[in-house]
């Protein structure tokens, strides 16, 4: 059973990729509102941990939560799920060929039936709360990295979803582009949406985050509030982990 308190819980979550063993009894509890930021070294299962939270990953043994829903294999259930969580990637994912407000209005008029007229107001909406609204009639591709990683956080919100996930937001971008787009985030948390984001900035996890896990191995080898993680971690692992990553 769930608890409505949480707005996502995973309890001793296992998947294999063949007979690699990627996530190991994974558990994990997100409150409404919650931050959570995710780091660890490549091939951590952090990535793999947070798609399967909107099923893009299936996992083969556990059980999930999300939004109060239980994570099955039944397809309509996955539907609906997705219905309550945005999730912005690495890499935009925007249609090349469909402008920037096409690309927004695309889900909420063909899979939510959002009447054509609504659908571009709240597109509108939402690109001016991520500051890139004069941009609604160009393409993708005459928009900076930093820009169109914005448009993909808009594209998000126009589902008006209770849970957003972030993987790895920023990661391709180039220096002077991720700045705009954590701004962006960071505002999106004074919000009180509940979040969950794989990050290796760790100044973002400081200032943003409730709770930062650190994980290796297909394991959550810590979780602790920013201050407490970043100024006291506990394992010689993620003593290891800081000590490479706050050097660069």
């Amino acid at each position: 059973m769930s608890n409505l308190d949480y707005m996502i819980e995973m309890t001793n979550v296992n998947k294999w990729y063949g007979d690699f063993h990627v996530l190991k009894d994974i558990n994990l509890r997100v409150k409404k509102g919650e931050r959570i930021v995710i780091c660890g070294p490549s091939g951590s299962g952090k990535s793999t941990t947070i798609r399967c939270m909107n099923r893009l990953e299936a996992f083969q043994e556990g059980e999930m939560y999300v939004a109060g829903l239980e994570l099955t294999e039944d397809v309509k259930r996955i539907r609906e799920i997705r219905t309550h969580v945005g999730m912005v990637f690495q890499h935009f994912n925007l249609f090349p060929h469909l402008s920037i407000l096409e690309n927004l209005i695309l889900a909420p008029t063909w899979v939510s039936k959002t009447p054509r007229k609504q659908a571009i107001e709240t597109a509108m909406h939402y690109l001016e709360r991520v500051k890139i609204a004069e941009q609604a009639h160009k393409y993708p591709n005459q928009l900076s990295g930093g820009q169109q990683q914005r448009v993909a956080i808009a594209r998000c919100l126009c589902i008006n979803p209770d849970i957003m996930l972030f993987d790895e937001p920023t990661s391709a971008l180039d220096p002077e582009m991720i700045g705009e787009v954590l701004d962006v985030m960071t505002e999106l948390a004074d919000d009180g949406i509940t979040m969950v984001c794989v990050t290796h900035e760790m100044g973002f996890a400081k200032k943003v985050a409730d709770r930062v896990i650190f994980m290796d191995a297909g394991q959550i080898v810590e979780e602790n509030t920013p201050t407490e993680f970043f100024d006291n971690p506990q394992s010689d692992r993620l003593k290891q982990f800081l000590e490479q990553i706050l050097d660069h």
